[in-house]
């Protein structure tokens, strides 16, 4: 599975803003350093591009094809931002949605119950009817994109300090965000690009009735489970199919990508429209210097700890199993994804690669001495940011609301109502106005909670509180005082009524007069920690963030004034587009093959005895003399992709759909940090292996039909 954040493109929300609070304890001090090449900062198939400044001349040089504005209009308009992490897109003019079984996974797992495990034995609505509505699943379409550089520049005036600086920066985004949603009634975000380099609005169509229309079982779609994860040749059928309505009614997409049944050829030039997650591909090399000595090792402890904490609450029973398999799963694929970019960053090799590109840019910097007269201290900033950082760095990074869904829940309902009842301007991230619809939409969601699994994950992270900061640290006092962890634990998740998701509506609508007369236990210890959380924000916005971000303004615009617009920014979750070709790579002293067919699916279930987890559904068996056994399974290209990229589209030259990413091999979990096509690769489900199954497989002609727009067998 490829991950988001990123990297864990868990595709589970939750456990996705768990991890990346994690990525960001060093990460999040980083900014563009440049890692670019003197002649040719872009070489080969590389780069996240941003639908307004697509490499257009790069690509009529190497392969004869000029995108058109028509054509890039379509495919943006096509393309679908899964917003709890991931990609997809529409297939059909009546909002049919493709993307990936693992992105889906969430929302199977928020909509099975113990007498029916949708992640386990799969779905499909026969009719509309049918069709599940997702509880808490928003779908973005982006409809502009807005260049306001000029606007949030500014706003920060002359001899103002860093501090203040930094404020009148987060104030007119919020306004610029407010003042869109207000006149549009889009979901308006402000996106940070080249860390600072540019900032651009990005409005969208948000779709919230979302409705699950078809998932083959989980052994199709995730075949050779955690041992093939992260490697090639595979055989997964990694798909699943959503409705879109508005108003009751299925939407009328227009701007769909037609599905073409045979897939592509080895050689075929094809394009990913899809929203990477994030890269460090700009960071300095004392950021990535802090990640490799600090960082990574921290974040890999974490998520083994919480697994192996999850893996002993499954053993208590088949329920307990089903509850914790989405979080087992999504911190295994983090733990294999976090591993292999660790090592990318101890390679020597690459390490010193890293090192020359950066040296390479400070050359060009340092040989302009204007452009060194203005930016040339801000590297020497970042530094001194992390040396900041680091005399508070354990504070930074365990000072966190422990537990997991119902503890985080209970302290954004006290954020939610004491940073609402504040200007704008001056408001915690995420309750900014125009970032309350999606808030509430989560917060409300009836998605069920599981309060055994919660207890134990906030029993334990409670006990690490006390291990890492000490017993007299004044946010552990906050959340545990003397008590012991699991009996506080048992007592806030069983008296709690926070996994209610009217009584949460109701104490959000109630505003600060509810609150004031709300003794829930667990409502009154989120209050407790609240103070020291906005405490733990300010210090780091005032003494880390205030000096990192001019920093990277200095850098973005030292990397206009060398490069302009001829390189790509770092991936922010917003939509991207990637090209390159089907193409094999050498592997362990051989060729791994451009594409797989189904007769590798079988050869390699026997191979292994039959046994899980390379044993297909016991209908590939039944159906295994109806199909066509050369039919393309999977394939490879020399695609950019990274987590948040999955279930993106892959694209050919006519705009068609022709394949589906869900991974990336081994080799391309570096790709974080630098890009290689030697032998990294995005691994993609071939449409011919989608189509073959829905008609040979799957009782699902009639979606067939849609998707194709035919009615012929």
């Amino acid at each position: 599975m490829d991950l988001d954040h990123g990297r864990i493109s868990f595709h589970n929300k939750e456990v996705l803003v768990r991890i990346k609070r994690f990525q960001r304890w060093v990460g999040c001090v980083a900014v563009a350093a440049g890692l670019l090449l003197a002649v040719a900062p872009v070489a080969a198939d590389e780069g996240m591009w941003t639908f307004d400044n697509v490499p257009v001349k790069q690509l009529q040089k190497k392969y004869g094809f000029t995108p058109t504005k028509e054509w890039l209009e379509h495919i943006r308009l096509a393309s679908v931002r899964f917003n709890d992490g991931g990609s997809g897109s529409f297939i059909s003019p009546d909002g049919l949605v493709l993307t990936n079984h693992h992105v889906a996974r969430g929302q199977l797992q928020k909509v099975s119950t113990a007498e029916h495990n949708y992640v386990q034995t799969g779905f499909l609505a026969k009719t509309e009817a049918d069709e599940i509505k997702c509880p808490d699943l928003e779908l973005n379409v982006l409809m502009s994109m807005e260049n306001v550089t000029s606007k949030v520049e500014a706003a920060v005036k002359p001899g103002m300090t860093d501090e203040q600086a930094l404020k009148a920066r987060k104030a007119i985004i919020a306004k610029i965000e407010r003042d869109s949603l207000k006149k549009t009634g889009l979901r308006s975000n402000v996106i940070t690009l080249y860390h600072g380099g540019e900032y651009w609005l990005y409005r969208y169509k948000k779709y919230t009735d979302v409705r699950i229309v078809f998932a083959p079982e989980v052994n199709a779609a995730y075949f050779g489970g955690d041992p093939d994860n992260f490697t090639y040749p595979r055989y997964d059928l990694d798909m699943a199919i959503f409705r879109v309505y508005e108003n009751g009614k299925p939407i009328k997409s227009p701007a769909y990508l037609k599905v073409n049944p045979n897939g592509p050829k080895p050689g075929d030039l094809v394009f990913v429209s899809g929203n990477p997650g994030s890269t460090d591909r700009l960071l300095t090399m004392s950021q990535l210097t802090m990640m490799r000595d600090y960082s990574y090792p921290l974040r890999l402890a974490y998520i083994r700890r919480m697994r192996k904490v999850l893996r002993e609450y499954a053993k208590r029973g088949p329920e307990q199993a089903r509850e914790a398999n989405m979080m087992i799963f999504a911190l295994s694929n983090g733990v294999k994804a976090m591993t292999g970019e660790y090592k990318g960053l101890k390679n020597p090799e690459i390490w010193h690669k890293l090192e020359q590109r950066e040296a390479r840019f400070r050359k060009l910097v340092a040989a302009n001495p204007e452009l060194q007269k203005k930016y040339g201290n801000a590297w020497s900033q970042i530094e001194k940011s992390e040396k900041i950082l680091m005399t508070r760095f354990n504070q930074y990074a365990y000072r966190r609301v422990p537990g997991f869904r119902v503890p985080r829940m209970a302290v954004q309902i006290v954020q939610y109502i004491q940073e609402t009842a504040k200007p704008d301007a001056i408001r915690l991230p995420g309750y900014h106005d125009a970032q309350l619809p999606s808030l509430r939409f989560r917060l409300f969601s009836p998605a069920p909670v599981y309060p055994g699994m919660e207890e134990v994950l906030l029993a334990d992270q409670l006990k690490q509180l006390k291990q890492k900061l000490g017993p007299n640290d004044p946010f552990v006092k906050a959340a545990l005082g003397n008590a012991d962890p699991t009996a506080l634990a048992h007592q806030l998740i069983s008296e709690t009524k926070v996994v209610n998701p009217a009584f949460r509506k109701k104490l959000v609508n109630g505003g600060a007069a509810a609150l004031a007369k709300c003794h829930d236990p667990l409502i009154v210890w989120a209050e407790k920690l609240a103070p020291i959380l906005h405490q733990m924000h300010d210090w780091y916005q005032n003494n880390v963030e205030s000096i990192v971000t001019p920093a990277e303004e200095k850098i973005g615009k030292a990397r206009f004034a060398v490069y302009g617009k001829s390189v790509y920014p770092d991936a922010t979750f917003t939509l991207r587009l990637t090209f390159g070709t089907v193409k094999g790579y050498p592997m362990n002293g051989t060729e791994a093959p451009p594409y797989t067919t189904m007769y590798g699916l079988f050869d390699r279930a026997y191979s292994f005895g039959l046994k899980y987890p390379f044993l297909p559904p016991k209908r590939f068996f039944e159906h295994e003399k109806d199909l066509k056994l050369s039919t393309p399974f999977d394939f490879v290209s020399t695609c950019d992709i990274i987590g948040g990229n999955s279930g993106s589209p892959v694209i050919n030259r006519k705009g068609e759909l022709v394949g589906l990413i869900f991974d990336g091999n081994i080799e391309s979990l570096v790709g974080r940090f630098i890009y290689d096509d030697t032998a990294s690769r995005a691994v993609a489900v071939d449409s011919a292996a989608i189509i073959e199954a829905m008609r040979k497989v799957y009782p699902t002609q009639f979606l067939v039909n849609e998707i194709l727009g035919t009615h012929a067998k």
